[in-house]
């Protein structure tokens, strides 16, 4: 069941954690903060652990890793993967290698202790959402996500939510963010060890609580998503929010 608590109640031991951020590296998508500009905001708001998802790359260095730690926060190398026309996020992996994924099957040879397979947004209306896709290939994923972007009587997360519920799937609260003032909204605790083995494997025993609100129903923030879903279900350019 989905927890939906207040920040001050959270157990000290619990990471805060956003494993669904994309930055200014991203090449498919224009977002005007940088990886380090994330970290430096990730590091105002007292987060513990951070996940860069940009599009078919891996924005992990050692530099960047470095710059995390010293400011507290563990970063955990992530890419958001765009396979089979459908957007799928891994995480615990920083060097893909030579494979080139061509179907949603072949994920599997990322599945191992160290990886982490997340569907994201999987029932927002969008082209590169899993949707039905999800039921199909539910063996290969580890958690299903929360998104922050909904407001109080539209949320595409419900399905989500229910779907988590019936395979028994972790489910994971990220921002998604691709402005600041998207980052923090929606999150996650987890109860791990500051590692990333750790709150991977935490993650995949489902001891992770949600963090969430609705954004206002407000001009922007309506106008921001129609900006991402009309060309999402037109399928004349393929950007997610």
């Amino acid at each position: 069941m989905l927890s939906k608590i207040n920040e001050e109640m959270k157990s000290s031991r619990k990471l805060k954690a956003d494993l669904h951020i994309h930055t200014q590296e991203d090449p498919e998508d224009k977002v005007e903060y940088t990886a380090k500009e994330l970290i430096d905001e990730a590091s105002r708001q007292k987060f513990d652990v951070l996940a860069i998802t940009n599009h078919n790359l891996i924005t992990y260095d050692d530099y960047l890793k470095k710059y995390a730690l010293d400011k507290g926060i563990l970063l955990i190398p992530g890419i958001e993967l765009k396979v089979e026309g459908k957007h799928i996020i891994l995480l615990g992996v920083n060097d893909r290698g030579e494979r080139e994924m061509r179907t949603l099957e072949e994920l599997r040879y990322y599945k191992n202790e160290s990886s982490l397979i997340i569907a994201p947004h999987p029932y927002f209306p969008m082209f590169a959402s899993l949707g039905a896709k999800l039921d199909q290939y539910i063996h290969i994923f580890d958690a299903v996500e929360y998104t922050h972007f909904y407001f109080k009587g539209i949320n595409f997360n419900r399905k989500a939510e229910r779907k988590a519920r019936k395979y028994n799937l972790p489910l994971l609260g990220v921002s998604d963010a691709h402005l600041l003032r998207q980052f923090g909204l929606t999150y996650s605790l987890i109860d791990a060890e500051k590692t990333s083995e750790a709150v991977i494997r935490a993650i995949k025993e489902n001891k992770v609580e949600i963090v969430t609100r609705p954004i206002k129903f407000e001009w922007r923030n309506i106008i921001l998503s129609l900006k991402h879903m009309i060309p999402q279900r037109l399928d004349l350019r393929d950007r997610v929010f």
